[in-house]
């Protein structure tokens, strides 16, 4: 199987490591597109038996698979500078937030299209993708996909696209919601006069056992609150000041502005 990579940024990047680690593809046939020339030298040191090209510089694309990997924002601008056809039998995967695959369908002319939605935790192989496809696309090609995202973590088909703008907003935005909330609990620490690497090393093995923990308990989340907050203790003064200021609320709140921005951006 050939590969192009068309965003040779962090998340194209990730993927081409893991194709690799995983043996599912041959370095020589990985090629790797930048819209950056002054990157080409970078990426050329981690992946030097690959082939590494300026998107300027494309006139065909010999893949069988191409994956598109730029920021949505900058899809137009990408699809208007692809001076040739894809040939009739080249699959498609976009990681592009928000883009619906009848735009893409439209932009490339071109109809074999899946649209996916992996996160950052892909980098470690601890990645989760949501992915959906095009009609026309056989159980078999599909499977050849699901395997490649499979080695960059966990992957779900969603057989209604409009779904993807909600894991887009929840998974793949998700990460960040996890530092923002770290980030909070760390400056406490400091607060109360917690030296910060302390405080780091207890904010984050607290989080690690709490996954774990939710991972492995049969109890729902409720029951494992209700397991630390007992009657009138800390935890308890702690979960009353975030129900005060209805926090639970505006992290939902924050979450439907991600997927009403992924709604956005396929324009």
């Amino acid at each position: 199987m050939k590969i192009a990579i068309i965003g040779a940024g962090n998340m194209g990047l990730s993927f081409s490591k893991s194709f690799l680690k995983y043996e599912l593809i041959q370095p020589e046939n990985l090629h790797l597109i930048t819209r950056n020339q002054s990157k080409i030298s970078k990426i050329s040191e981690a992946f030097p038996k690959s082939r590494i090209s300026v998107f300027e510089e494309l006139n065909e694309l010999e893949a069988d698979l191409i994956i598109i990997a730029v920021k949505p924002q900058d899809f137009n601008k990408v699809a208007e500078n692809i001076h040739f056809k894809l040939k009739e039998n080249q699959m498609v995967l976009s990681i592009m937030a928000g883009i619906k695959i009848g735009k893409i369908q439209t932009m490339l002319n071109h109809p074999l299209i899946v649209r996916a939605m992996p996160n950052s935790p892909t980098l470690l192989g601890m990645g989760i993708t949501g992915y959906t496809a095009a009609e026309g696309i056989s159980f078999s090609q599909l499977m050849n996909i699901e395997r490649l995202l499979n080695s960059t973590g966990r992957s779900v088909y969603l057989e209604n696209e409009d779904l993807l703008d909600g894991v887009t907003a929840l998974s793949g935005s998700g990460p960040a919601y996890f530092y923002y909330i770290v980030d909070a609990m760390i400056k406490a620490g400091t607060e109360m006069g917690i030296d910060e690497n302390l405080s780091k090393l207890f904010v984050k093995q607290t989080m690690l056992g709490a996954y774990h923990l939710i991972n492995n308990s049969e109890k729902n989340l409720e029951e494992l609150i209700k397991d630390v907050a007992s009657k009138g203790g800390t935890t308890e003064a702690a979960l009353k000041t975030f129900e005060d200021s209805n926090l639970k609320e505006i992290i939902q709140k924050g979450i439907l502005s991600a997927e009403k921005r992924a709604k956005e951006l396929n324009g």
